[in-house]
């Protein structure tokens, strides 16, 4: 684990996720003493984009006052995710038929910002823009786009589809768990924890079999991989959901079996014993085969 002092691009980032956070008080303010579902309407007029756009700027332009180089790639990321998030709580509140897409822009922002928070945390010489996975692979921009082309489509051939409360409900505690068990996985990890698959062993580098490893054997890609059809219950898309399952279990099939690879050469016997007694956690996927 990381020593007790968190390093300074992680209190950069908290920093900077809150000042982007903050643009909750812009709707908060003009809706004081009436009614919550003044907030949509206020943030979809002229007024209230342009408010937005006046503390957006402000804020950016403290940031590239306060933090030079590196430092304001961390700054700017993270509070363009607290924005993010901001953005989605204000929609979540609102009396708006959007209600579920706020859902879901608290819960990816939310993600993408912890997944740099945490790897500050356990491993910080890992710790790089990387870390936020805002680029994680062209792939993976194609679905994120195509599941917002999917809803906005959709809202408007078949509105009632998008009312659907039970299912996006179902579909936020998918995301709720899945975010949990992966973040759990890497704080049980620790510097342990990698985001690129490692081919050669560090000294530090231990198999790590307690905690919800003891349950799943890559209990990270488990947490994702649930997270990421939670996304597209939540919002109610169809094509979306089958889309991201298939995508996603291919994907971590091909991970697993890349990791699995280098486990195996790092631990030998151990971890083929560890292999044999936990599962994957994942459907129908068992990792590598070993030759009996």
């Amino acid at each position: 684990m990381a020593g007790s002092k968190l390093v300074l691009e992680g209190r950069i980032s908290i920093i900077s996720f809150l000042s982007g956070l903050g643009v909750i008080i812009i709707p908060l303010l003009v809706a004081f003493g009436s009614h919550i579902d003044w907030i949509f309407d206020y943030l979809t007029g002229v007024n209230g984009r342009i408010a937005i756009g006046v503390y957006i700027t402000v804020i950016n332009g403290f940031l590239l006052i306060i933090y030079k180089g590196p430092l304001y790639k961390v700054a700017v990321r993270a509070c363009f995710l607290g924005f993010a998030f901001g953005c989605g709580l204000m929609i979540s509140f609102a009396e708006t038929t959007w209600t579920h897409f706020g859902w879901y822009m608290c819960s990816l922002s939310f993600f993408h910002y912890s997944e740099y928070l945490v790897t500050a945390i356990i491993n910080p010489r890992s710790l790089s823009l990387d870390s936020f996975l805002l680029n994680h692979s062209v792939e993976y921009t194609v679905a994120a786009v195509s599941s917002w082309v999917e809803f906005a489509v959709e809202k408007l051939i078949v509105p009632e589809l998008k009312q659907l409360s039970w299912i996006s409900l179902a579909g936020l505690v998918m995301v709720l768990c899945g975010e949990g068990l992966r973040k759990s996985a890497m704080l049980t990890a620790g510097s342990n924890f990698n985001h690129i698959v490692q081919n050669e062993k560090a000294q530090s580098h231990v198999l790590v079999t307690s905690g919800v490893y003891s349950f799943f054997r890559h209990p990270s890609y488990v947490g994702w991989f649930y997270w990421s059809i939670g996304t597209q219950i939540m919002l109610c898309n169809p094509v979306c959901i089958v889309g991201y399952t298939l995508a996603s279990w291919r994907f971590f099939r091909e991970r697993i079996e890349e990791e699995e690879i280098s486990l195996i050469h790092f631990f030998g016997e151990d971890y083929i014993e560890y292999k044999k007694k936990v599962s994957t956690g994942l459907p129908f996927i068992s990792g590598i085969r070993i030759g009996s």
